[in-house]
């Protein structure tokens, strides 16, 4: 049992913490939909159902995704991720769906809603749990990218490097500022057609939060297509590997490098150049060593490493130039 928890504690905490809070607002707006009769209600009820399966789901896919590697499966299972990760974005396509069938029907028959004080209650709930969330994976954006940044320096920071977080991070921090933004159209279309004859804004606004949920399953399915396909490590990445194995005062140059993205981890692939006259067993020594330096990252998960005697050539400045790896 103890083993069974320490495996569960290596999943994506920003996924498990936007389910639990997920499924609870979806339980309370479908009580507050079915009593009110809101159609934007019903809308932001289906994406927080969306939300919570998805990232039950997407939890779990990232425990599998820590797993260590096997003889059979020797680069690991990081990009198991992503096909739980695409599995959510269908279970989101199939909400956006129904909330826009929802929406249209809302147009072209208007229904009276009650129950206003439920509904702003709810759903101003709704508004501060998914802000908190989607702060909270703003931090964990950061964390995972490695960036300093403090206070409200977090915001430009997360958007900035959201495509070095975890795919499960990244698919929380879509969602939720999807989850934001259709609970306050939710709130403004309860309020606009409780105090004014625009029963129409409820079908819009159903009609909207259907299109976020849309943009979002298309942002996510993309990356995580794009991530089981295999994608290069950012720039930054392959600068910080390039500096440690530069560093050592063996290696004189990088002959050819290669980095790509598992999960949240980086496989490394490099040819790295030795000063002439070194023997086959220290050249074998240092191989290592500098292996092992990489391996000091948390980020990186494997290291190949080949060596060569230097060439005479600047191998890594040109490939640097040309914006190749």
């Amino acid at each position: 049992m103890s083993s069974f928890w320490a495996t569960l504690k290596k999943g994506n905490t920003s996924s498990a913490t936007a389910a639990l809070g997920n499924t609870g607002l979806a339980i309370a707006k479908g009580f507050a939909a079915v009593f009110s009769g809101s159609g934007a209600m019903f809308a932001s009820a289906m994406h927080s159902v969306a939300d919570a399966v998805n990232q039950f789901f997407v939890f779990f896919g990232s425990v599998l995704a820590e797993k260590k590697p096997t003889p059979r499966f020797p680069t690991g299972f990081g990009r198991v991720i992503n096909i739980f990760c695409m599995v959510a974005v269908i279970v989101v396509t199939i909400m956006a769906y129904e909330t826009i069938i929802k929406g249209l029907h809302l147009i072209s028959e208007p229904a009276e809603s009650s129950h206003f004080w439920l509904n702003f209650i709810i759903l101003s709930l709704a508004v501060i749990v998914d802000g908190y969330v989607l702060v909270k994976v703003m931090f964990e954006i950061v964390h995972e990218a490695r960036v300093e940044a403090k206070g409200f320096a977090v915001i430009p920071a997360a958007f900035r490097n959201v495509g070095r977080a975890a795919p499960p991070t990244r698919l929380v921090f879509y969602e939720d500022i999807v989850a934001t933004l259709g609970a306050l159209l939710a709130l403004i279309a309860v309020i606009v057609t409780t105090f004014t004859s625009f029963a129409l804004l409820d079908g819009i606004a159903t009609i909207l939060i259907g299109i976020l949920m849309v943009g979002v399953a298309f942002k996510v399915g993309y990356d995580n297509m794009v991530g089981l396909i295999g994608i290069a490590a950012p720039k930054e990445i392959e600068d910080r590997v390039a500096k440690v194995i530069l560093a050592d005062p063996d290696v004189t140059d990088i002959n050819q490098m290669r980095i790509v993205q598992e999960g949240r981890f980086y496989h490394v692939e490099s040819y790295v150049e030795l000063r002439t006259g070194l023997s086959l067993a220290v050249a074998d020594d240092i191989k290592y060593r500098i292996r092992d330096s990489l391996l000091t990252d948390p980020d990186i998960s494997d290291v190949t490493m080949g060596i060569l005697e230097d060439n005479g050539v600047d191998d890594w400045k040109e490939l640097a130039d040309q914006g190749t790896t």
